[in-house]
């Protein structure tokens, strides 16, 4: 179990820096989570994520400055806001090899760079890191997503020793120049 307890700094505070194991433990976690997808290991990487999951991707907004400087923001919606019985449907489907956005499979790549652990509680553990995944699917259809996003991690008694139990993504491009994001970022 995690024995420290730390919060989100405020701006301009130092931010606490994490044990380095721990720190290490979850880029590890990262890493492999990221090996299953682009392995197409998709049943595995279930076995990662919790039956509480939240799965989000929302729209991206452009604000104004004046309306920025009145801490007004446009309106955001879903591009995807899935729970765990909603991402094994998504995996089912690709498995079956009828879904037309991926057949034939995209090949993904998955990285994840600027980690940094943000709060822990007991057991549990906030995290934000930049990712960038690249598809190619066709001759002529090749796309990369890159962004920020947020997970949460939860200590568990597995091999991984950590099940994801939240993501919040969110996409640098403001206009979806891709026709589907079929794959899982």
């Amino acid at each position: 179990m995690l024995e420290a307890v730390t919060s989100i700094p405020l701006l301009g505070e130092p931010s606490p820096l994490p044990d380095a194991v721990l720190q290490h433990e979850v880029e590890q976690f990262l890493y492999l989570e990221a090996s299953l997808l682009d392995d197409r290991r998709f049943r595995e990487w279930l076995g990662v994520v919790a039956e509480d999951i939240s799965y989000t991707l929302d729209t991206n907004t452009l604000a104004q400055v004046r309306d920025r400087k009145k801490n007004l923001h446009p309106a955001t919606t879903y591009i995807f806001k899935e729970d765990k019985y909603q991402l094994e449907r998504r995996i089912a489907r690709l498995e079956t090899g009828i879904a037309w956005s991926e057949e034939p499979a995209s090949r993904t790549r998955h990285f994840v760079s600027n980690i940094r652990i943000l709060s822990i509680v007991e057991n549990e553990l906030e995290l934000s890191c930049n990712y960038m995944v690249h598809r190619a699917a066709k001759e002529r259809d090749h796309h990369t997503f890159i962004g920020t996003r947020r997970d949460r991690l939860r200590r568990v008694e597995t091999a991984s020793g950590w099940e994801l139990f939240g993501r919040h993504l969110e996409l640098d491009e403001f206009t979806l120049t891709t026709a589907n994001i079929s794959i899982l970022l």
